[in-house]
């Protein structure tokens, strides 16, 4: 029988990007984008991510990011941080770090690149969650790391005690569901793809790890929070409206266009790290002109 665990977060949690200047990180842009998005109702930031361009970072601004998200949420919502890596010694590291300097949770990537078996990757996250005492949110996204977590994998990671969730950015609905199937209550599933919120919800999904978030964080959490207080026509309503948007971040590679739109808000978002390129400019038009459509723009 699998363990039910604690939910770390209901709702849209955001994916949120990471301001740089040419020198680093810029930690005050940072701040104002943090408070904005508690005040724009997301319910978890999710630093050092994906989107938080965590690949082109140095170790000591990985950790920095960490800190400095933790101090300046101060326990409002939870900060999950992101600390995989495709050496299992180097996620063990900076988990550990994580949890010192007061992260909530944890996101952990397969590894990459160095694709590794199944086997594998039960002995990597088996690791990454026997060195700290906060959960894990495992991070399923195949189409980037070229390994994708099977389903009699994921029923044994569920015994894990810290194993406790799994962002899906598979993209695999089915699969999914037998997720959902085989671990219940032991595995939260949270989408990891902003198109899929309402579906995932609707097989008991707890919500979503959110790109969109960054651009419109009160829409991210009231697609979920329409869902969780049963009107789930509206919460359907409101992923539909907001496909075109969704549609416009992904156009190139993310967080490409969400850096791009972060920009165009007025905040000092700031270039992106090679081998990311900026937004083309068609791309540009076409979400500003998205961006204008839903008001997010004049």
């Amino acid at each position: 029988m699998l363990q039910v665990k604690d939910i770390i977060f209901r709702g849209a949690g955001v994916a949120i990007v990471t301001p740089f200047t040419e020198d680093g990180i810029n930690f005050a842009e940072l701040g104002r984008i943090i408070e904005d998005q508690i005040a724009g109702g997301t319910d978890a930031v999710i630093i050092t991510g994906t989107s938080g361009e965590s690949a082109t970072m140095t170790d000591e601004e990985h950790k920095a990011a960490i800190k400095y998200a933790v101090d300046k949420v101060k326990g409002r919502i939870p900060v999950i941080a992101g600390t995989g890596s495709n050496e299992t010694a180097y996620a063990v590291q900076l988990s550990q770090y994580a949890q010192e300097a007061g992260a909530d949770a944890l996101l952990v990537v397969t590894p990459y690149y160095n694709k590794c078996t199944q086997k594998g990757l039960i002995r990597h996250f088996t690791a990454i969650a026997d060195s700290v005492d906060i959960p894990l949110i495992l991070y399923n996204v195949p189409s980037r790391t070229g390994v994708n977590i099977q389903l009699p994998t994921y029923v044994e990671l569920a015994k894990h005690p810290r194993i406790a969730a799994v962002k899906e950015a598979s993209g695999d609905l089915s699969a999914i569901i037998r997720i959902r199937q085989a671990c219940g209550d032991a595995l939260t599933i949270y989408s990891g793809n902003d198109d899929q919120i309402v579906p995932i919800l609707s097989i008991g999904g707890q919500g979503v790890i959110s790109v969109l978030s960054n651009v419109a964080p009160r829409t991210a959490h009231d697609i979920c929070q329409l869902y969780f207080d049963g009107k789930v026509k509206e919460s359907a309503e409101l992923q539909i409206a907001f496909m075109d948007l969704i549609s416009a971040l992904f156009s190139e590679v993310n967080p490409i266009p969400v850096k791009a739109a972060m920009n165009f808000l007025g905040y000092a978002a700031g270039p992106l790290r090679l081998p990311l390129t900026e937004l083309e400019p068609e791309h540009q038009a076409a979400l500003k002109a998205v961006m204008k459509k839903h008001g997010l723009l004049k």
